[in-house]
């Protein structure tokens, strides 16, 4: 079987000698498994050259897609960051009217004078939506049913403190809320060291520094109760407002009103000067509740 062989005959035109080819049969088969082989790797090269090419269009389309992902992802937590910082200032305001209420209503727990500081920014209740991370999907989801429970919880507490203050719009026009005056705080509420004595001591106001002569106003209606000197607050000015609410101003450089006079909110009472132990033009501005100093910033809406 391994000596037989085929015996191809090529006959050319007619004038050219017929010529006898003698292949082996193992060369036939071998040539045969030979282009079988190649035919195969060929068929190879081309599925694979095509899944090649079909990746290859795929994937700039991919990156594409994740790219936008990325960016509308992106989009979305500044969107979650800036929601959050709206609610972070509701409830300060929230935090900010309950303070003025000076009631205490328990079916509406409502608070009894200033209340504690709403939780700041950046505080770790509040961290869920400025996270540097890269958040999946799920991941927002989760945010924004948070954002929207907070959101329900402080539409409800304005609900409650509408239909509050819907009938005490006289007790509205008494609290001072709004800045007597405008300028540098030099010295805030609270435990200080005295500027002659260097002892620690209580500030029971706040210290608004700014021109000699600079306008003061009255931060909401009353009654003048007091206006002359006053030992070192120098030319002093104090305002019943009623409720129980009381208004100092001191080291004044001019009075403008008289007591008894009886002023609205926004009213010319005086004018800012350097009277008394003082180290320079400011005012000395103080809210006492039922004669009990209180933080003067606690009551103003307008920061």
């Amino acid at each position: 079987m391994a000596n037989e062989s085929f015996t191809l005959i090529v006959v050319p035109d007619r004038h050219s000698e017929v010529r006898r080819l003698r292949l082996r049969r193992a060369w036939v088969i071998q040539a045969l498994v030979g282009c079988s082989v190649l035919a195969l790797v060929a068929v190879a090269l081309v599925v694979h050259y095509g899944s090649v090419v079909s990746e290859a269009q795929e994937n700039p389309a991919l990156r594409d897609e994740n790219l936008k992902l990325k960016s509308e992802i992106a989009v979305i937590r500044e969107q979650l960051a800036h929601v959050q910082g709206t609610l972070d200032r509701v409830e300060r305001f929230d935090q900010k009217l309950r303070a003025i209420t000076l009631l205490s209503d328990p079916q509406r727990n409502l608070a009894m004078g200033p209340t504690e500081a709403a939780p700041a920014a950046g505080s770790a209740d509040n961290q869920f939506v400025r996270s540097s991370g890269q958040e999946s999907p799920a991941t927002l989801a989760a945010k924004l049913d948070k954002l929207s429970a907070e959101a329900t919880r402080q539409e409800q507490s304005l609900q409650e403190l509408q239909a509050y203050f819907a009938g005490q719009k006289s007790l509205l026009a008494s609290v001072p809320s709004v800045w007597p005056t405008r300028g540098w705080v030099t010295s805030d509420f609270g435990s200080r060291v005295d500027p002659y004595t260097s002892e620690r001591v209580m500030h029971a106001g706040i210290d608004i520094a700014g021109p000699h002569g600079k306008e003061i106003i009255a931060p909401s209606d009353g009654t003048v109760v007091f206006s002359g000197l006053e030992g070192g607050y120098g030319n002093v000015i104090v305002i019943d407002h009623g409720y129980g609410i009381k208004t100092r101003y001191g080291h004044l450089a001019s009075l403008r009103v008289k007591a008894g006079e009886r002023v609205k909110r926004g009213d010319l009472i005086a004018a800012m000067g350097n009277t008394g132990r003082s180290t320079g033009p400011h005012l000395h501005y103080e809210v006492r509740v039922n004669g009990i100093a209180q933080n003067p910033r606690k009551f103003i809406l307008d920061d």
